[in-house]
């Protein structure tokens, strides 16, 4: 092997790092993002389902897909719109919420089935698994930590402690989410920096 060849090994190296860097900062963004703007949020994955949807019905009358994937597609985006009319509140275990994980795997199988025994060119086969599939749980991921600093409301079902509702609120809620994630590993990966005081 020649030097040359070493060499772009740790170039491919060095890019996987720098693609994966730039990858988690775009993701913290979005989620800063997300976490200011939640009503806006909101807005633009609700056009993301109705999108999805319609991306379905067309798919109906122009490719040969299986009824099952299709009808697996539109279930799976009828339960993302039940998931967003509570948001930015997610519950894990709510039933939309483990049906949209589970339709997302089911289609996922049907995909993958459908598109190794029929051929479509690779761009075709991107654009199906974007928009059609990553899209929507996507962006529902993102805004996953967008609920970690909402006031509380009157239906709050836990009894606030204490005569300072805001405080017990942010001091009592365990924070899940990407940008707690992302905060925790900025927190115990990379080192403070000391301010000098003169």
């Amino acid at each position: 092997m020649s030097f040359l060849g070493l060499l772009s090994y740790v170039s491919f190296m060095v890019q996987i790092c720098v693609v994966t860097v730039s990858i988690a900062a775009g993701l913290y963004y979005l989620a800063e993002l997300v976490e200011e703007y939640t009503v806006i949020a909101k807005k633009i994955i609700s056009w993301m389902v109705v999108v999805s949807v319609l991306l379905y019905v067309v798919f109906i009358f122009t490719e040969r897909f299986s009824w099952t994937m299709l009808v697996c597609g539109l279930g799976a985006q009828v339960l993302h719109a039940v998931i967003l009319k509570n948001f930015p509140f997610v519950k894990f275990l709510s039933p939309s919420f483990l049906g949209a994980v589970a339709l997302l795997l089911v289609n996922h199988y049907l995909a993958f089935v459908y598109f190794q025994w029929q051929y479509h060119p690779f761009s075709e086969v991107m654009a199906y698994f974007t928009l059609c599939l990553w899209l929507v749980p996507f962006a529902l991921f993102v805004s996953l930590s967008a609920n970690d600093n909402v006031l509380p409301t009157s239906n709050e079902r836990t009894p606030l402690l204490g005569d300072d509702i805001v405080t017990n609120y942010f001091s009592s809620r365990k924070k899940l989410g990407l940008l707690s994630l992302f905060n925790y590993a900025k927190e115990s990966l990379l080192p403070e920096r000391n301010k000098k005081s003169f």
